[in-house]
C-alpha cells in the first residue's frame, strides 16, 4: 500500500459506503501477504479508524431505528 492510500484514510470518509469499501480494500491488501511490515502496519492503522468511523455511524443509525420503534419521531442527523 503506497503512503499516499496511507494519507487518504486520515481524512474522514464521505460516507459509509465509501468507508466500507475503502475498509475491504485495505483488508484485501494486509491479507494478500505482499506488503513490507510498515505498510501493513499502517494499513492496519487506516483500517481501525475507517472500522470506529463505520460503527460510529451503524450506532448512530440504530440509535433513530429505536426512538422510530418507540414512537418518539425526530430528525436523523449526521454527526
Amino acid at each position: 500500500m503506497p503512503k499516499a492510500a496511507a494519507a487518504k484514510t486520515s481524512a474522514q470518509p464521505t460516507s459509509y459506503e465509501a468507508a466500507l469499501q475503502e475498509l475491504e480494500q485495505l483488508i484485501a491488501h494486509i491479507e494478500s501477504g505482499q506488503l513490507p511490515l510498515e505498510q501493513m502496519l499502517t494499513g492496519y492503522q487506516c483500517a481501525a479508524e475507517l472500522l470506529a468511523y463505520c460503527r460510529g455511524k451503524l450506532d448512530a443509525v440504530q440509535e433513530q431505528v429505536k426512538v422510530l420503534d418507540e414512537g418518539t419521531l425526530s430528525p436523523w442527523t449526521q454527526d
